[in-house]
């Protein structure tokens, strides 16, 4: 289905209207594939299946191109932040373009577009008097005469027994503890290096507080209405409950909207309230007419798709803002989240360079419909979920390859045989002595298609993507024990008009799954039409006006007779064990860890050339020593690849905060909780106390997480850290070691005396964990001790309610 975007599509009265956005990736990095997933990627899926329903859908999407992150990263390399936002918004279009991406428009923040609309929407929030001024305390940097944003400070971390001399003004890279910049000890500018002073600043707030009344109203009235994920509810929910505070919507910086006030004329607005405002604006830039789509709540619905850590903005900030214009906006109806994608025994990270960018996805040979399949038959809908490579290899092989692939092939393979062993490329002619309807297992095969059928819509409706592909794929599983039932290679010697019935209706079955496969794997559904020799134009429409619906139910009825096929071949390819290690391999570690590594290899093949070269002293006589110098440098790399002794320092246990907790769907005796340890995203961990810890007092609470043991895999869903707990002599009573109630989130837990890091991960095989866990108890204080030193935070020691001399695991 080709769509014309050259001339803008606008709401038409009568029709269904949707407007959809998915949200705006930001622009100083590559997206990683749980970004993709998470926004651009879903919001496509449903985009498609619109259009294949007949609704009059636009998919609006861009780079959030303002803010400190850009000034940071144009620091870094060295250049202006808009050449950095001209360089990335080119290296995102193309990585989406790849992914078979259908924006309607993808646009940028940076546009004129954007400053009139920011400016008109903050113009009508003041003269409503929904925004209040205040002061706040930042540091100002003499030299650079400019306030300093966190990421341009540097300093000393003030944090004890940490003091890292290159803490940034948010985080600690070296202990996690999240900080602000006025609590490092001797800042200092990292543009000039001198150091800034504390200096009162004026800011812009707009007061959520007294929009409370109008948000709950929306929210209230559209969670329902719009169907939110329960993950969305939740988190909107949490806010309220904290309290809605005023929010400062303005910054000391110079790349954003400018605020058009004389007294903020030199400040830009936070990027928080401006990106959001990036959907109405890049519409803008797609059409003139723009109102039309955002200020129509009758005739428009608004769907909206992002991460979980997105949801506040566009449950609670962007909705108060356009509240707060007394306009008649259209907001958002239904709201897709999505949870975090992790990636192997880790997390996706931007920052970190770790897992899989979307330049990685297209340097491999894995088409894009294997990677868009494999992303959405994974798509972390109600938990986290985990990209493996392996189970990459095992989905293209077996669903992909063996299933679907293959059932496509057989059916158009054996058409295309010449008369007398097929049917010589032409859909056979079913004579009137045979019927789908008399026929037993076809007209089975037409009722189940057809009940599929309406559970895809049904699912799609509800933008439950995953289930609408399990669903769709489910009609290939039918169409394969479909041939199998019927032997359509014996039918063909014993039944020539039967088999004719059967082929006809499995080429139909074919059809049908390239039209509804078509909003998750466009590329693939391409391929199956031209194998089909049928233009997309031929495209199956769902619009309920149609009639095609009808049609799946006579699936022998969807192709015509004496129609002549292209020319068939297989569609998928197997991944091997071999290419499945070579991939793991080549994306472990972070992207500046596969830098050396390829730096270190290209350096051996130097060395091993120059093995190959004879070592001269210029006379012709090999040098004395080389092989003495060669066996030095075996010798230290021998000992420094010792294995280093077990300490307690290689355990990374830090302070964590259980966002949320619940049952293990699989498992009575298990929860799985959300644990915030310090990082980009939480963690997923699975423990066994359902039986001694009450449900309601896991919530909200701090706790002791060990945090580089091996993922594990507990009843399907992976574990990856262990909240630590002490238990008494026969295990009938358990309680969660606790930090103080002050102790920062992501702070390593230490023990006095004892200094190093921990290890990234732990190797299993050397029993680090099980050797230091035996010294690990609670002491008669109830102190938690290794030996006899106590677990001990910046904060205090951790300590257990009322379990003495108990064991800590």
């Amino acid at each position: 289905m080709t769509e014309n975007r050259k001339v803008p599509k606008l709401p038409v009265e009568g029709k269904r209207n949707i407007l959809i956005t998915s949200a705006l990736p930001y622009v100083n990095n590559v997206p990683h594939l749980g970004n993709i997933i998470g926004c651009v990627l879903s919001a496509d899926v449903f985009a498609r299946y619109c259009r294949l329903r007949g609704y009059n859908a636009i998919y609006i999407c861009g780079t959030d191109e303002y803010g400190t992150a850009t000034e940071t990263k144009a620091l870094e390399e060295n250049c202006s932040p808009k050449e950095i936002c001209d360089k990335y918004h080119v290296i995102h279009k193309e990585v989406y373009d790849w992914f078979d991406i259908s924006f309607d428009e993808f646009g940028r923040t940076s546009s004129p577009e954007q400053t009139e609309v920011c400016q008109a929407i903050f113009k009508k929030i003041h003269e409503n008097n929904w925004l209040s001024e205040d002061t706040l305390q930042q540091l100002y940097c003499d030299t650079c005469k400019k306030f300093l944003a966190d990421r341009l400070v540097e300093g000393t971390c003030p944090i004890p027994g940490c003091e890292y001399d290159s803490a940034r003004g948010d985080q600690c890279e070296k202990c996690g503890n999240l900080l602000n910049p006025t609590e490092l000890k001797i800042p200092r500018c990292k543009v000039c290096r001198n150091s800034p002073r504390i200096c009162d600043t004026d800011h812009l707030f707009l007061e959520l507080p007294l929009l409370k009344d109008k948000l709950e109203k929306y929210i209230n009235e559209m969670s329902v209405a719009g169907s939110w994920s329960q993950n969305a509810i939740q988190t909107t929910n949490s806010w309220f409950k904290m309290g809605l505070k005023k929010r400062c919507i303005t910054r000391d910086l110079k790349w954003g909207v400018p605020v058009p006030h004389e007294k903020y004329s030199d400040k830009v607005f936070y990027v928080w309230f401006d990106a959001p405002i990036g959907y109405i604006s890049i519409t803008a830039s797609y059409t003139r007419d723009w109102e039309k789509w955002w200020k129509n709540p009758e005739n428009v619905e608004l769907f909206q798709f992002m991460g979980k850590d997105n949801v506040p903005f566009h449950t609670v900030m962007f909705p108060s803002t356009l509240l707060g214009t007394d306009q008649n906006w259209t907001l958002m109806k239904t709201i897709s989240v999505t949870e975090y994608l992790n990636y192997e025994a880790g997390k996706f990270s931007k920052s970190k360079g770790i897992g899989v960018f979307g330049n990685d996805a297209k340097d491999t040979t894995i088409p894009v419909e294997v990677w868009r399949y494999y992303l959405l038959t994974n798509r972390p809908e109600v938990s986290d979920t985990l990209f493996t490579w392996s189970d990459l290899q095992a989905k293209l092989n077996t669903e992909l390859l063996n299933n679907l692939g293959n059932f496509v092939n057989r059916v158009l393979s054996f058409i295309a045989k010449p008369e007398g062993q097929g049917y010589d490329s032409i859909i056979p002619t079913v004579p009137d002595d045979v019927s789908g309807d008399s026929h037993d297992p076809t007209k089975k095969l037409a009722s189940k298609v057809a009940a599929y059928l309406e559970q895809y819509i049904e699912a799609m409706e509800k933008v439950k993507l995953k289930q609408g592909l399990k669903i769709a794929m489910s009609i290939s599983g039918e169409g394969n024990a479909y041939l199998q039932e019927t032997e359509f290679w014996r039918l063909y010697k014993q039944n020539q008009s039967l088999c004719s019935l059967v082929m006809k209706t499995a080429a139909g079955i074919v059809y049908l799954l390239a039209c509804l496969l078509e909003p998750f794997m466009p590329s693939f559904s391409l391929e199956v039409f031209k194998q089909l020799n049928l233009s997309t134009e031929t495209h199956l429409s769902l619009s309920d006006d149609k009639g095609d619906v009808d049609r799946v139910r006579r699936p022998w009825d969807l192709l015509s007779a004496g129609h002549k096929i292209g020319t068939p071949k297989p569609l998928f390819r197997e991944l091997k064990d071999e290419e499945v290690e070579f991939y793991r391999k080549k994306f472990e570690g972070s992207q500046a860890d596969r830098v050396l590594r390829a730096e270190a290899e290209a350096a051996e093949n130097v060395a091993a050339q120059l093995k190959k070269t004879k070592v001269s002293d210029g006379t012709g006589k090999k040098k004395p020593g080389a092989k003495s110098a060669a066996k030095s440098s075996n010798e230290a790399k021998n000992k420094s690849a010792a294995e280093p002794d077990i300490s307690i320092t290689r355990l990374d246990i830090r302070v964590g905060l259980i966002k949320k907790a619940e049952k293990h769907p699989d498992a009575d005796s298990l929860y799985v909780e959300e644990i915030d340890v310090g990082e980009e995203q939480t963690r997923t961990v699975v423990s066994g106390l359902v039986k001694y810890i009450p449900l309601d007092e896991m919530q909200n609470r701090k706790v002791c997480v060990l945090c580089n043991l091996k993922p594990a895999s507990m009843r399907g869903i992976k574990s990856q850290a262990m909240v630590l707990a002490a238990s008494n002599d026969d295990h009938t009573k358990v309680e969660l070691v606790e930090p103080p109630s002050s102790a920062s989130v992501g702070e390593r837990i230490t023990f006095p005396g004892h200094e190093g890091s921990p290890d990234e991960l732990l190797n299993p095989k050397k029993k680090v964990w099980e050797t230091l866990q035996v010294d690990l108890h609670s002491n008669e204080k109830l102190e938690a001790c290794y030996k006899n030193i106590p677990l001990t935070t910046s904060a205090g020691i951790c300590t257990v309610s009322s379990i003495s001399n108990g064991s800590i695991r």
